[in-house]
């Protein structure tokens, strides 16, 4: 694994289930790149994602991700894993019954952070990357759509993770909305974070072009900067 590698797949299969999805699969990615991960749903996508961050175990072949051996990973070492990743969903998951302040607190709590002013510093410092400054004390059904996907972004960040994985995150969005969420996680790429950003959105890598892997037909290739492909049409 070269020294700016932070994610290195080689020859390995990818299931769902006991489901083979993904075969033969093998990419890097290194620090500070930005890569977008397509495909139609059932492709394999996602299955891959879930394997990055060890929801999924690998079977076969050769796998590190931020330092790790994903083949001889250990159920007690993936917490500290998953310290490294920050994971961004299409459906938010955030904690309806309280503010953005207390939903990003409690991620910190939940992860060791015990010092108020320290805690109180991260997260103005990860509202102010996503442009949520003066947001903090607002309820989410307080926000629109958008807004709420920049504090699923914030969580992401609050541990200073060295990958950013993001699973359709513009899913749920309309097209303007959707292009502010990329260009922010562009920006946190270009600050040295590896982002994945799984899509479905063939316009939004149309115009932010970036190096782009497609599952299709079992196996993982990838694109050059300006092929085209096919999407199924997103569904509403």
């Amino acid at each position: 694994m070269a020294l700016d590698t932070i994610i290195e797949f080689k020859n390995c299969p990818i299931f769902q289930k006991d489901n083979l999805v993904l075969s033969n699969v093998s990419f890097t990615l290194e620090k500070g790149e930005f890569l977008y991960l397509i495909g139609k749903v059932g492709s394999g996508k996602t299955s891959l994602i879930k394997t990055i961050y060890a929801q999924i175990p690998l079977k076969e072949g050769e796998a590190k991700v931020a330092g790790y051996d994903l083949l001889i990973l250990k159920r007690k070492e993936i917490p500290y894993l998953r310290r490294k990743l920050g994971i961004v969903f299409q459906d938010f998951q955030l904690l309806t019954d309280r503010n953005v302040y207390k939903n990003l607190e409690f991620v910190l709590r939940a992860t060791g952070w015990n010092q108020k002013k320290e805690i109180e510093k991260r997260i103005m410092e990860v509202l102010e990357k996503v442009d949520l400054n003066y947001k903090g004390y607002k309820m989410l059904h307080q926000l629109s759509g958008g807004e709420q996907q920049r504090v699923v972004i914030a969580r992401a960040l609050l541990n200073d993770p060295e990958i950013i994985l993001a699973d359709e995150p513009t899913g749920n969005l309309d097209p303007e909305t959707s292009e502010d969420i990329v260009k922010t996680l562009m920006e946190i790429s270009n600050n040295g974070r590896a982002v994945i950003m799984g899509t479905h959105d063939y316009a939004l890598r149309k115009k932010y072009n970036a190096r782009t892997l497609k599952c299709e037909n079992g196996k993982l290739i990838e694109l050059n900067q300006n092929q085209t492909f096919d999407f199924e049409p997103v569904q509403d």
